[in-house]
């Protein structure tokens, strides 16, 4: 056993070079986390909200990670329970963030020496002169060698350490990538349900219209039996009724591939039902909005901490690039036994071991070395102005939200206001019927203008249910106050250290 006494004297001696080559420096840039922005708001004048229609915006209210129950409609709940663990894209999601680690975790690997063992028998002929210093004196015999290898490069310059460091980046940004899906998935499913809503409704007032309509064609038609309107006046009735009959078709599309579209994001094929029906009464508007400052939306957005990841794994490549150019040292030791019968592998004379040590320097390799560091770090300056270019991106989504919002709600009061004043000239037209100071005509025209802005009034709470979905989409979704399921699956991913 004498060999591999001495093997283990050779693991001692290798023992403190693993060490030295563990603590030894990093080459390359430190990566520092870019600055937040400065800006304070997100306009150069903000205004806040007016009119009772106006939700509140609160600066520094957190977001809860299920953003979407503060509509208060439990089948968007579950149709959004239903899409996070069914939708293909979060599926892939989940299948890039386990690849991501279990490469890093494969990294790490180099960190530590290779070890490999090896057994080899060969039968042999020599010549008799050159076999006549065998234990036999025969020229032709047998020969079985079983051997420990060890190789090992200390990362001297760190350049394993920036391989995992920027493997962890990349596996960072897959983390907000799949988080980015999730706010992704669960904004288009709330989108989808308030598209389904709108239309459910344009398409019952205008049904509504239609019929109205029809019943004013059909006392100008009794009219007209008595002379009281002419032709040109059915005419003009009739082109009106076609052209309302003429948008339920769009609607009615509009309707069904918005259907498709829930059960699609739900991991359904477009024949299955989707088991919620969704009405404007049955999505409310959050009372209070969240409005995170610049600053704090850097750490919320998925999008912006995935760039800030890219950025991170490009600093980390620069380090790898410099450390290519640098000695790289590697440690080789191998103890084994050889004999020409393998009951005689372990016999005392049979061993046998060598340790060696090399160091290889690039000296010439028509600059590929030095090219390949330069594209390294023209790939962080890539990263850098990415990055920046998301942050903006960012800040303008929220910019532009909050616009929207300021003027939706608005046009929300216009139409609140045009169907009460249509609803109150309807019931006036009404009791003068009913009195005999106005015509059935006047009444059926009265109703129209009603149904009419009821319309638009769908349209306009339709639009305000979309824009608290943007606003809470382009704050990042509260996905850091999740607790479901498939956070959980995304939260427990063993994050190892570089």
């Amino acid at each position: 056993m004498r060999q591999f006494i001495q093997a283990r004297g050779c693991t001692r001696l290798l023992l403190p070079l693993l060490l030295v080559g563990l603590a030894g420096c990093a080459v390359g840039p430190d990566f520092q986390r870019p600055d937040a922005p400065k800006a304070t708001a997100y306009e150069p004048h903000p205004r806040p909200m007016t009119g009772h229609a106006a939700q509140h915006i609160v600066e520094g209210m957190d977001i809860p990670g299920q953003w979407w129950t503060l509509f208060h409609d439990k089948q968007l709940d579950a149709l959004i329970a239903d899409a996070l663990a069914h939708n293909s894209d979060v599926t892939a999601a989940h299948a890039a963030l386990r690849q991501a680690w279990e490469n890093v975790r494969a990294q790490r690997g180099a960190y530590f020496p290779t070890v490999n063992g090896s057994v080899n028998s060969t039968r042999q002929d020599t010549a008799a002169d050159v076999a006549s210093g065998a234990a036999s004196n025969a020229s032709l015999y047998n020969l079985t060698t079983a051997q420990l290898s060890v190789s090992y490069s200390p990362d001297i310059w760190g350049g394993t350490r920036r391989q995992v460091e920027s493997s962890v980046a990349q596996a960072e940004a897959q983390r907000f990538q799949l988080e980015a899906t999730y706010l992704t998935l669960t904004s288009n499913v709330v989108n989808a349900a308030i598209g389904e809503a709108s239309l459910r409704e344009q398409i019952d007032v205008t049904q509504r219209i239609i019929d109205a309509q029809g019943r004013i064609l059909e006392t100008l038609r009794r009219q007209r039996a008595l002379g009281d309107v002419s032709d040109g006046d059915i005419a003009v009735q009739v082109a009106a009724l076609e052209q309302s009959r003429a948008t339920l078709p769009p609607l009615e599309k509009q309707l069904a591939q918005q259907r498709d579209l829930l059960a699609v994001l739900t991991g359904r094929r477009p024949d299955e039902p989707v088991p919620a029906v969704f009405t404007l009464e049955s999505l409310h508007l959050p009372k209070e909005l969240p409005l995170s400052l610049p600053a704090k939306l850097v750490e919320q957005r998925p999008d912006v901490r995935a760039a800030e990841e890219a950025l991170h794994g490009a600093s980390a490549d620069v380090g790898v690039a410099v450390a290519a150019r640098l000695p790289d040292l590697q440690i080789t030791a191998t103890a084994g036994t050889t004999a020409e019968k393998t009951s005689q592998l372990f016999a005392g004379s049979t061993g046998f071991w060598s340790l060696g040590a090399g160091l290889t320097q690039p000296l010439f390799d028509g600059g590929a070395l030095k090219h390949k560091q330069r594209a390294a770090e023209a790939a962080y300056d890539q990263a850098a102005a990415q990055y920046r270019g998301v942050v903006l991106a960012a800040l303008q989504s929220v910019a532009d939200t909050l616009h929207a919002i300021r003027a939706d709600t608005q046009a929300l009061l216009a139409a609140q206001r045009a169907e009460r004043a249509a609803a109150s000239s309807l019931s006036i037209l009404q009791q003068q019927l009913s009195l005999g100071d106005a015509s059935q005509s006047q009444v059926l025209a009265s109703e129209l203008l009603w149904r009419q802005a009821l319309l638009s009034l769908a349209q306009a709470k339709a639009t305000r249910l979309s824009d608290t979905t943007a606003l809470f989409q382009a704050l990042g979704g509260g996905w850091w106050n999740r607790h479901d399921d498939a956070d959980t699956a995304s939260a427990t991913t063993e994050q190892p250290h570089g």
